[in-house]
């Protein structure tokens, strides 16, 4: 057929549509149906599992921490698993009288403002989590250099204090060497939650 013949070629009438019946809109909506439950388990699931996270390793102050560690050269999963095993991230007053997020007592918040210049420390101050973190920070900084970068050392003195683990091994100090059960429980735990929230919590850390 030549070219013309095919333009005068009459057009071949489309197929009509069937309508759609009864039972395809069922199948139509319960597959609908499948879909939305399945998308609702999996966020179900997920919320539940962000649920179960914030309640075995709960982070809060996440940007406090990022800046302390910035500022001080700190591990920010160190400085949050500190947080975790001081107050798992309660504001709280323990029998003690350490205060807030990292439990700093008043006197020793006195020490390090002396240390840092500061003359406007109030007790109240320790309830504020930016300060709370930051004096805390400071502490874990101080331990550190005093005990060349052993993070086993620096956390059994924010424990139990510099002279006792001068007296346990001081920048050799390994955990074994820790002769009070508190604190060899207290850093194993830390050193545990440290990895924790590394792995966890990578991108609210900045790690």
């Amino acid at each position: 057929m030549n070219a013309s013949a095919r333009r005068a070629a009459p057009a071949r009438a489309s197929r009509p549509r069937r309508p759609t019946t009864a039972s395809q809109w069922r199948r139509r909506a319960l597959v609908a149906a499948i879909l939305g439950a399945g998308i609702a388990v999996a966020l179900s699931q997920i919320d539940f599992q962000r649920a179960i996270q914030e309640l075995t390793l709960p982070l809060q102050h996440e940007d406090i921490i990022r800046q302390q560690a910035a500022e001080k050269n700190l591990d920010p999963a160190l400085i949050a698993a500190v947080i975790y095993s001081e107050s798992k991230f309660r504001d709280q007053e323990s029998a003690a009288g350490a205060i807030g997020l990292m439990q700093i007592t008043p006197s020793t918040a006195k020490y390090i403002e002396r240390l840092s210049g500061g003359t406007t420390f109030k007790t109240s101050d320790l309830n504020d989590p930016q300060i709370n973190i930051s004096y805390g920070s400071y502490l874990l900084r101080r331990f550190l250099d005093r005990y060349g970068g052993n993070t086993v050392a620096a956390l059994a003195a924010y424990n139990a204090g510099p002279g006792n683990v001068d007296s346990w091994g001081g920048s050799a100090l390994q955990v074994s060497g820790i002769e009070f059960p508190e604190t060899r429980a207290y850093v194993e735990e830390v050193l545990s939650k440290r990895d924790e929230y590394a792995s966890k919590y990578r991108s609210e850390l900045g790690l």
